[in-house]
């Protein structure tokens, strides 16, 4: 059974490397993911298999039970909710394997078969993976507005972090060279002062720092279940975790150069405070267009490009824009789509959004290739997009967001924003964008002023 065992581990690794590999083109990501689950499903049946049950009804009423919530939450999910259903999946990721670690000390405690090492290995797990179910659950709380999106601070909120942190490691210490024998009470705040600098880490972050934060909790979780696998003598979970937390640091790693801050800024910055002067007026007048005069525009334009954001997402337009971009095409005009790093609330939000509705994946540009073509577009339409377009990131040193590369869409001839009102985005600054000159507003929802721009669209004779 150990050679069945690990032959089996060896395919499941492969089918996790190829799946990767996979993930890296949107036209097989779903076929990699697939794959890795694929993969996954041998391995945890294989576990089972070789392992001695002691209570079988109570893991598959476990089984049944998650399998059902996690299959029904995936489907049931709106593309708008993604985000949140993917820090709470990752907190829960990070949550088992603390568990895990919390079960296999305090079984292993009474009989001191657990040397130093393992004991070590053990507390970091707990450690990690605390932090990132609790810091996950309140960037879920934060992305689903079941608490401000704002960050929450107050006076020492450092000092008091740090002081968390270092008894944390004190009494890692005290628990491993005391064996922890007789210790439970110790532990047991140990687990609890995990689980509160999660919460206490993450409270004071906000704006859009959010998608950088859950990525970075994702490598957590990953870095935590290959602890797991440590203690367990599993190389599935090993390799898994290794995976995970590899690939969210350096996701971290790609997002925090996109918006030109350092990690620890992001952490520690408490991005999207509203700041003194950030809501200055701005000299200029803001002119508001209807659904005609942009359909008349679009008509007679070369090249358009079409900037997504979360309003988009939030409005639930993403078949509107496909058929505005076929309508747009039909009449000859070269249709793009400019995608930001962090538009949305994660990773690749705009890019899953369109691929659900068959947008080409060869429409879509990423900032660094679209940059150069806005001095050649006629009119660039922003549905819902805000701090991604903020010129003030370019040209103002006072701003918070001074520094971030953002879409240079104030260079296109023409811009159009869709947008429910003037209020600041999820960063909590004003856009200087919106008063410029050669920049008109439509208001309201995305999607009803999407549908009546498609049907002026259909009115113009081009």
């Amino acid at each position: 059974m150990t050679i069945v065992r690990a032959l089996v581990y060896l395919i499941t690794t492969v089918f996790f490397v190829y799946g990767v590999m996979r993930l890296r083109q949107p036209a097989t990501a779903r076929s990699g993911n697939s794959l890795a689950a694929v993969g996954m499903f041998l391995a945890l049946i294989v576990t089972l298999v070789g392992v001695s049950i002691h209570h079988p009804l109570i893991l598959i009423i476990g089984i049944l039970v998650g399998g059902v919530v996690g299959a029904s939450s995936a489907r049931l999910v709106p593309m708008t909710a993604m985000p949140q259903m993917v820090a709470l999946f990752n907190g829960m990721g990070g949550g088992a394997a603390a568990l895990v670690a919390c079960g296999d000390v305090l079984r292993l405690v009474p009989s001191a078969r657990t040397g130093p090492a393992g004991l070590a290995i053990a507390l970091i797990d707990i450690l990690i993976g605390a932090v990132s179910f609790s810091g996950s659950i309140i960037a879920f709380a934060k992305l689903n507005e079941w608490m401000t999106g704002r960050p929450i601070t107050y006076r020492g909120q450092r000092t008091v972090n740090g002081v968390v942190f270092g008894l944390l490691i004190v009494g890692g210490v005290y628990l491993v060279v005391s064996g922890a024998a007789g210790q439970a009470g110790i532990f047991v705040a140990y687990a609890l002062g995990a689980v509160a600098l999660g919460v206490l880490g993450v409270v004071p972050i906000g704006g859009g720092d959010m998608p950088v934060i859950i990525s970075l909790l994702n490598s957590f979780t990953g870095l935590s279940v290959a602890a797991t696998g440590f203690l367990l003598g599993n190389d599935v979970l090993i390799v898994a975790g290794t995976f995970v937390g590899a690939s969210g640091a350096i996701l971290t790693q790609l997002m925090s150069r996109a918006m030109n801050r350092p990690l620890g800024n992001i952490v520690f910055g408490a991005f999207g405070k509203l700041q003194t002067g950030a809501g200055e007026a701005r000299e200029g007048t803001v002119q508001q267009t209807s659904p005609e005069d942009v359909a008349i525009l679009l008509s007679y334009a070369n090249r358009v490009v079409i900037v997504p954001g979360y309003g988009l997402a939030v409005a639930r337009a993403q078949q509107e824009v496909k058929e505005l971009m076929t309508k747009l095409e039909a009449k000859g005009v070269d249709v793009m789509f400019g995608i930001h790093p962090v538009a949305g609330r994660m990773p690749g939000h705009m890019n899953v959004l369109l691929a659900e509705v068959d947008v080409p994946y060869q429409k879509l540009y990423d900032m660094e290739a679209i940059n150069s073509e806005f001095p050649r577009t006629d009119v660039v339409l922003v549905v819902g997009a805000n701090d991604v377009t903020n010129p003030d990131a370019r040209n103002n040193p006072n701003s918070p967001i001074y520094g971030m590369p953002i879409l240079n869409v104030d260079q296109a001839q023409r811009v159009i924003v869709l947008k429910r009102s003037m209020n600041p985005g999820f960063a909590g600054i004003d856009n200087p964008l919106y008063v410029h000159p050669k920049c008109q507003m439509l208001f309201g929802d995305a999607r009803q002023s999407l549908g009546l721009l498609l049907q002026a669209l259909s009115e113009v004779v081009a």
